[in-house]
């Protein structure tokens, strides 16, 4: 989980000089992280908050989001929370012009939630279970990246960091969903 959380947040930071690492390098951005209510997307958002960004999390899991703000909180943070089931996809298209209106811009979009599915041989896959992982994983990304696109191009370097399973790159047997 830490790793996942690393790995994403050198990438958003690689372009920044080292002698500009401070602790509030990320002040007055504006971050998008989904599957934020736990795992990689909720130490992302944390770490993003940490260092000064207002932090958008979307999840499902209210609770979570709850949790993560008290978190983002207590470390002099900020944070917009939105229950959302990406699996919803006009809400997806939504939620652009909403962010548009509220922030005017957008500076980081973490795409982190997913799907696994049920491990198995592909010939046993259900038709209803691939339909959703398909949706998650791949509809709803096209979606969001449509969605936020004009938000992305408003920042003054707009960066989109997606997220997978290093099992993208070396398949096992079982995982093919």
């Amino acid at each position: 989980m830490i790793y996942g959380c690393i790995a994403a947040i050198k990438i958003l930071l690689q372009p920044i000089e080292h002698s500009m690492m401070t602790s509030q390098i990320l002040k007055d951005k504006i971050a998008l992280v989904t599957g934020a209510s736990r795992g990689i997307g909720y130490a992302t958002a944390l770490e993003l908050a940490k260092k000064g960004a207002h932090v958008i999390a979307l999840a499902r899991t209210v609770g979570g989001l709850e949790e993560l703000d008290d978190a983002i909180q207590a470390c002099g943070g900020s944070a917009t929370l939105i229950p959302v089931d990406l699996l919803d996809l006009k809400a997806i298209d939504t939620l652009g012009p909403n962010l548009f209106n509220r922030f005017d811009k957008l500076d980081i979009f973490v795409s982190n939630a997913g799907m696994l599915g049920t491990l198995g041989p592909i010939t046993h896959a259900d038709d209803k279970q691939w339909d959703r992982l398909i949706s998650l994983n791949l509809t709803a990304n096209f979606r969001l990246i449509r969605t936020l696109d004009p938000l992305l191009k408003k920042s003054q370097a707009g960066r989109a960091v997606f997220l997978t399973s290093g099992l993208a790159q070396k398949p096992v047997a079982y995982w093919g969903p």
